[in-house]
């Protein structure tokens, strides 16, 4: 703190790219709780007002012509809902609902994150975590419910020679219960990373002999970032579906 302090004071640059991510109460600066009210639980609110808004308030005219949010809210129920029935089969489509209220939540948290002074709740392993630990516990009590002991084929690769399958076994159980990490840490980490550079880029356009070049770089991150929001929610949803279609058929 004495050598940012020092910097500070002799005109060095002095930004945190990272305390954007920090969790701070909405009031006040006390310490975080249990039932405090924080930066992170204010904007999954926001994020839960924005899907009502677009898929309630958006289409409580159902129009014939639909307006331009009646529009949005009908492209993104059908490209859910196509992504579902594609990749899980129609079986799955009783899931939908679900799997809309988690593609929304994602790309609304993702794009609300972009605003100037928000918090992006999904850069946060806390919230990715539960939402992938959600879909992990989901498909694998479907796939018992659904195919009793007969979900277990699916750790064993019958096309395989004999002598290798109890090794690849152990490898495809591994990998089965690695699914939830590497689905929470995918969106967290893309999502914290790339707000970071940001957050660089804007401090460097402090300095006036590189401030264009800043700026440029700010802008084509932003862009960047706008992509990679839809983009991982997309990467979420769609492995949320095979994940699913896993518990569905496991024998395929």
């Amino acid at each position: 703190m004495a050598t940012e302090a020092h910097g500070a004071g002799e005109g060095g640059l002095a930004f945190h790219p990272m305390d954007q991510f920090l969790v701070k109460p909405l009031f006040g600066d006390g310490e975080v709780g249990m039932f405090t009210l924080t930066n992170a639980t204010f904007w999954m609110a926001l994020t839960i007002l924005a899907i009502f808004a677009l898929l309630v308030m958006g289409t409580s005219g159902r129009a014939t012509i639909p307006s331009r949010m009646q529009s949005v809210a009908e492209l993104a129920y059908d490209f859910v809902r196509k992504m579902v029935e594609d990749v899980a089969g129609k079986e799955a489509l009783v899931f939908f609902p679900y799997i809309m209220t988690l593609f929304m939540f994602i790309v609304f948290a993702n794009f609300l994150g972009l605003l100037p002074m928000a918090f992006t709740t999904t850069s946060h392993i806390a919230v990715t975590a539960v939402l992938a630990m959600m879909v992990f516990l989901t498909v694998t009590i479907l796939g018992f419910v659904k195919n009793g002991p007969a979900f277990l084929s699916l750790f064993w690769v019958s096309s395989a020679p004999l002598a290798l399958r109890p090794i690849l076994a152990i490898i495809e159980l591994i990998s089965y219960f690695v699914r939830p990490v590497s689905h929470s840490i995918r969106l967290a980490g893309n999502m914290m990373a790339g707000h970071a550079v940001i957050k660089v880029f804007a401090g460097f356009s402090q300095v006036a002999m590189i401030a264009p070049l800043s700026i440029l770089a700010v802008s084509a991150m932003y862009g960047l970032e706008v992509l990679v929001s839809f983009i991982q929610a997309y990467v979420f949803t769609i492995l949320t579906c095979v994940y699913l279609k896993d518990a569905l058929h496991p024998h395929h």
